[in-house]
């Protein structure tokens, strides 16, 4: 069978598509990942075939980047913003014409898009091709109808619709010792791969590097490949700073993370038993903070400066550290992601309304 996956950029769009490429790669069918061509280094890293179409320049999307800003401390405007005019407008307008012709070459039996990728839909549409949608969301942040493809546990999207899987454990090698052979405890910083690029960087990511640097642990902080970690400056002896390193390896050893509540990086925490601290910033992040909180796994914060209470907190309390290993059994109980490749065979052949 030929499988199209399409995405948006971002690694938090692309991660969710990933484990569902590879299954069907690894079983032998035709795979292509399409995406913007900025996106290109996401997913050659996964080691997936790549094909890029047109995204908004910057300049474009600039603007409306600055309203999402200026909205703050309203989330339902942010919202409104991002999902109307960025991904439901300005992205599929951009995306449209280069996946029609790709699939048009290509003649996939499926497509599978992400959550925020609209484009293909439409070019499923137009070409008669079954599509099914992965769920990039964490938790049930919109009300889309039908069955889905998710890797989110049911405590935090109960949607009946879903059809849930968990990644098979990942072969890499041990993170890199940046700390002299230090044992104490690792604390993982990642805003995940927009936030800096979208005005955050570099006060954000000062702000959490000193609030943690007076703490006896080992500070691993990843900014993405879109800033000069050169701009954040002297930091404290034990802040470590990556533009990238792969979650799996890190999450292996990690004893708490610092993040934003992202969708892609709060599973990677939970399926790992890691408790969180989250600093929502926009979109879907309010809402899987406060459900991480809820669930015990870890704390939402409204501001940097907290971490320095908040992450002393989640490596001394072990009830973080039972919340998030809570979730982490929930998530294990899920089918392998290489049955997706059955599933889409039966689907394809007897076809669901997805």
């Amino acid at each position: 069978m030929r499988f199209l996956f399409a995405s948006t950029r971002g690694a938090a769009h692309i991660a969710p598509l990933v484990p569902f490429a590879l299954a069907c790669k690894r079983a032998g069918h035709e795979v292509l990942v399409a995406a913007p061509h900025s996106a290109w280094a996401h997913v050659a890293r996964a080691g997936l075939p790549f094909a890029g179409f047109d995204e908004p320049p910057a300049e474009e999307l600039a603007p409306i980047w600055a309203r999402v800003r200026d909205a703050d401390p309203d989330p339902d405007e942010q919202n409104r913003i991002v999902l109307a005019e960025i991904f439901h407008d300005a992205f599929p307008r951009y995306a449209y014409p280069g996946l029609l012709a790709l699939a048009r070459r290509m003649r996939p039996d499926v497509i599978l898009h992400e959550t925020e990728e609209h484009a293909s839909a439409r070019v499923a549409t137009a070409l008669g091709i079954p599509t099914w949608r992965i769920e990039c969301y964490l938790s049930a942040f919109k009300a889309d109808s039908g069955p889905f493809l998710t890797l989110s546990p049911a405590s935090f999207d109960p949607r009946p619709g879903a059809i849930r899987f968990r990644v098979r454990p990942a072969r890499e090698a041990p993170l890199q010792d940046w700390w002299a052979g230090s044992r104490a405890p690792l604390v993982y910083v990642s805003f995940g791969s927009t936030a800096a690029g979208n005005g955050f960087f570099p006060d954000l990511y000062q702000q959490a590097a000193h609030a943690l640097g007076g703490l006896n642990a080992r500070v691993l902080m990843t900014l993405g490949i879109e800033v000069d970690p050169a701009e954040l400056g002297p930091l404290p002896g034990n802040v470590h700073v990556e533009r990238w390193v792969p979650q799996s390896v890190v999450m292996r050893e990690a004893a708490a993370m610092v993040g934003h509540g992202g969708s892609a990086s709060t599973l990677a925490a939970m399926a790992a038993g890691v408790p969180l601290a989250a600093i929502p910033l926009y979109a879907d992040q309010p809402v899987n903070a406060a459900r991480v909180a809820e669930l015990g796994a870890g704390i939402m914060l409204d501001g940097a400066d907290r971490l320095t209470d908040a992450v002393p907190a989640l490596l001394g309390d072990p009830l973080y550290r039972d919340g998030a290993r809570f979730i982490a059994n929930e998530i294990a109980r899920h089918s392998a992601v290489d049955e997706v490749v059955w599933f889409l065979d039966e689907t394809t052949r007897r076809p669901l309304s997805a």
